[in-house]
C-alpha cells in the first residue's frame, strides 16, 4: 500500500519526460537532472509545481497547514467532488483526518496483522501450486492475485472477482500512453465509469451488513456511525485499491531488482537480510512515485515562492535517489542501512497499510524461494505500468526450476 496509501494526487496528464515507454520505465535520469537544475520548478502543460529534492518532498508531505491533500476538483486527482474518495482518508487533513482514520487504524497494527501470515502463506502456496510450466509471468500468477485475494478476505467480499477488482484500480492510477486531449477525455470517461461500478458493488455491501456481527472491514464500515454513508463508501473503494496496487508492485519490482543485481540466490538462502533487501527494493523503485497537495496559502519552498490555491506534485522516487540523502543512490544495495527512504510518505498521512505490504511481500518473496532453486529473467523489454505516479511492470517473465 502507499502513502496513505492512495490515489490522492493521481492525474492523467503526465510531465512530458514520462510519457514514453523510456521515461516511465527510467525517469532516474530526469529526477536527477531536476534535483540539480530545477528541483523546484513549474509545468504550464499540467499546470502543477514540482517538487524534486528529499527534504522538500518530505516537508510538501508531512506540512498538512501549507499542503494539504484537500485538492480541488479541476486537479485530475481521482478525488473530486464527485467521488467518494474525496470523502476519504486520503483527501482531508486533521482533525478530519484523524476521524477517518482512527476507527480501523489498530485493525493495520504490526501485531494484528501479524495475525494474517499464516492465511497470506497459504494464499501464496495456492497460487504457485497453480502454476504450470517452468516459464510464467509472475505478475498475473503470483504478485498481483496475491494482494487482491488478501484484501478480499479482509473487506469479505469474493476473490474471485479479482480480474473486475484490478480493472477498477487501474483505472484510478492510469494515464494512456499517447496523451492527446483525446485519450485523457476518454481515460476520464473510463475513470468515472470504474468509479460508479466500485461505488455500486460497495453500496450494495454496506447496506447488506448495517447491523451485522461479521468481523470484516466493510462491517466495521457500515456501522460506524462517525462516518456518513458516503466516508463508509469511500473507505471502502480506498482499502480494495491501496491494498492491491502497491502491493503488486512492491512485490514485482523486488523480484525484478533482485534478479537484475544477480542477488536472488543470496536473498533466499540468507546471504542478504530479506527485510532491508525490501526496504531497499521500496527505495531504489518505489512502487508511489509521486504524490500531489495543494498550497494553503502563498508559501516558498527552497527560495521559490507559491501562490496559494496552486497545486504542488511530491516526487517521492526523486527524493528516495537524493544524493544528499543516500550514498550512492543510484545503486542497489541489498543491506543499506540507514536507509530513510520514504516509499510510504511521511507525517500524518503515512501508510495505513504498510505493515501488510511489508508482510505480503515478505511471505511472497519467502514462498517463491522455498518453492524454486533457480529463477531468472526471462526477458529484458519491459513494459512499464501507465501511471505518472505508480511505478511497476505490466509483466515479469520468469523461468524457474
Amino acid at each position: 500500500m502507499s502513502n496513505e496509501p492512495s490515489t490522492s494526487g493521481v492525474f492523467a496528464r503526465q510531465p512530458a519526460p514520462l510519457q514514453d515507454r523510456e521515461g516511465r520505465l527510467d525517469p532516474f535520469d530526469w529526477y536527477q537532472k531536476m534535483r540539480d537544475e530545477r528541483p523546484v520548478s513549474y509545468d504550464e502543460e499540467r499546470r502543477a509545481w514540482d517538487v524534486f529534492k528529499y527534504d522538500a518532498v518530505r516537508t510538501v508531505l508531512s506540512d498538512y497547514e501549507t499542503f494539504s491533500s484537500d485538492t480541488p476538483p479541476d486537479d485530475d486527482s481521482g478525488a473530486d467532488d464527485s467521488s467518494p474518495l474525496s470523502a476519504s482518508m486520503i483527501s482531508v487533513d486533521p482533525p478530519e483526518h484523524e476521524r477517518l482514520r482512527q476507527f480501523v487504524d489498530d485493525r493495520f497494527q504490526p501485531d494484528a496483522i501479524r495475525d494474517r501470515r499464516p492465511y497470506i502463506e497459504t494464499v501464496a502456496e495456492s497460487l504457485l501450486d497453480d502454476i504450470e510450466g517452468e516459464t510464467f509471468d509472475i505478475v498475473s500468477a503470483y504478485s498481483f492475485p496475491l494482494p487482491v485475494i488478501v484484501i478480499a478476505e479482509l473487506l469479505d467480499i469474493p476473490a474471485e472477482r479479482r480480474d473486475e477488482f484490478k480493472q477498477w484500480s487501474d483505472a484510478l492510477v492510469a494515464a494512456p500512453r499517447e496523451q492527446t486531449e483525446e485519450t485523457l477525455r476518454k481515460n476520464e470517461q473510463h475513470r468515472t465509469q470504474s468509479i460508479a461500478e466500485m461505488s455500486s458493488f460497495f453500496r450494495n455491501a454496506l447496506t447488506e451488513r448495517r447491523g451485522s456481527d461479521r468481523d470484516d472491514l466493510v462491517t466495521l464500515a457500515a456501522n460506524a456511525e462517525a462516518l456518513s454513508p458516503t466516508e463508509q463508501l469511500g473507505f471502502c473503494i480506498l482499502l480494495l485499491i491501496a491494498g492491491n496496487i502497491t502491493t503488486t508492485n512492491l512485490i514485482t519490482n523486488a523480484i525484478w531488482s533482485f534478479a537484475e543485481q544477480d542477488i536472488l540466490h543470496a536473498v533466499a538462502s540468507g546471504a542478504v537480510d530479506r527485510k532491508q533487501a525490501i526496504e531497499e527494493a521500496l527505495r531504489f523503485r518505489s512502487p508511489v512515485q509521486a504524490m500531489s497537495r495543494v498550497a494553503t496559502e502563498d508559501t516558498e519552498i527552497d527560495g521559490v515562492e507559491i501562490a496559494a490555491d496552486e497545486r504542488v506534485t511530491a516526487w517521492i522516487g526523486s527524493a528516495n535517489r537524493d544524493e544528499s540523502v543516500f550514498d550512492n543512490p543510484d545503486e542497489f544495495l541489498p543491506e543499506r542501512s540507514p536507509n530513510r527512504h520514504i516509499a510510504f510518505g511521511t507525517g500524518v498521512h503515512y501508510c495505513l497499510g504498510a505493515p501488510l505490504a511489508r508482510l505480503e511481500a515478505g511471505v511472497a518473496l519467502s514462498t517463491l524461494f522455498d518453492r524454486y532453486d533457480t529463477i531468472e529473467l526471462r526477458d529484458d523489454q519491459f513494459q512499464p505500468v501507465s501511471s505518472p505516479i505508480v511505478y511497476g511492470l505490466e509483466s515479469l517473465p520468469l523461468h524457474v526450476e
